[in-house]
């Protein structure tokens, strides 16, 4: 008896332990078939683009696939036009915004933000020698372009009252503008635009005055998220922290930087 009851307990020990292995199985199973709706604009490089296929790349891209790798879940990417995509996150047409979005108070009551996962600073690009100056006061009547929707087209309307503003659908668009000799300048961000001064049609341009300082022009980049999933935001600040830990963000900025824009 006591070796039958032995054996007994040895087979409910293995069976215990059976379970506890498929449960934690199931778990993991779970955690990884997990899938995540990602939006970008894909007009915004080298931060977001489509390639001559389609195919989304640029840093936001890389970023995105290492914290959905980081939080161990399946995502899939779409590209949205800028002007349509907080709209379409509020629509619930996808779980999370990685664009490069800097925070605003107004944005921040339709979405929730995550830690930065970079900083930058807002410049105006044009004829160097022409212009050198980035005061307001110095440009008055000067064509700026810039991307609508966007906290520079904003900043633009606001404090260069005597300049004209003229708006692209995004920033593409804008540098097309100051290309065709529609515009004077362009205010953007300055990494985003030091890829555009290092093509062949923007190389002529060069940074006008000195970066523009105001509190409202944030330098920070943000994930975000439909407003409201704070758990998903706090996941992702998570995997943000270990990436930086174990030197996948540092891989993916070196590949388009030659410093660090953190």
């Amino acid at each position: 008896m006591l070796k039958g009851r032995k054996m007994g307990e040895q087979m409910i020990g293995r069976f215990a332990l059976a379970a506890v292995l498929f449960l934690a199985g199931s778990i993991d199973l779970a955690t990884a078939n997990e899938k995540l709706r990602v939006a970008t604009e894909g007009a915004y490089p080298p931060f977001n683009f489509q390639d001559a296929s389609g195919q989304l790349g640029g840093f936001d891209v890389d970023i995105a696939k290492a914290l959905c790798q980081q939080m161990a879940v399946d995502c899939t990417f779409v590209a949205i036009p800028w002007t349509e995509i907080v709209q379409g996150l509020s629509d619930n047409k996808y779980d999370m915004i990685v664009a490069s979005m800097a925070f605003t108070e107004e944005r921040a009551q339709k979405m929730e933000f995550s830690a930065p996962y970079y900083r930058s600073h807002s410049v105006l690009v044009g004829d160097a020698e022409k212009f050198q100056d980035s005061a307001p006061a110095a440009l008055s009547g000067v064509r700026i372009a810039a991307a609508q929707d966007t906290i520079q087209a904003e900043y633009l309307q606001k404090a260069y009252g005597a300049s004209k503003a003229v708006l692209a659908k995004d920033q593409p668009g804008a540098q097309r503008l100051l290309l065709d000799n529609q515009a004077d300048l362009l205010i953007g961000d300055a990494i985003e635009l030091l890829s555009f001064l290092q093509t062949t049609e923007g190389a002529r341009f060069g940074y006008v005055g000195d970066p523009i300082s105001s509190e409202f022009l944030q330098s920070s980049a943000h994930i975000t998220a439909k407003k409201g999933n704070s758990a998903l935001i706090q996941k992702v600040n998570a995997a943000l922290k270990q990436i930086k830990l174990n030197g996948v963000y540092d891989r993916i900025n070196d590949a388009y930087f030659p410093f660090s824009i953190y």
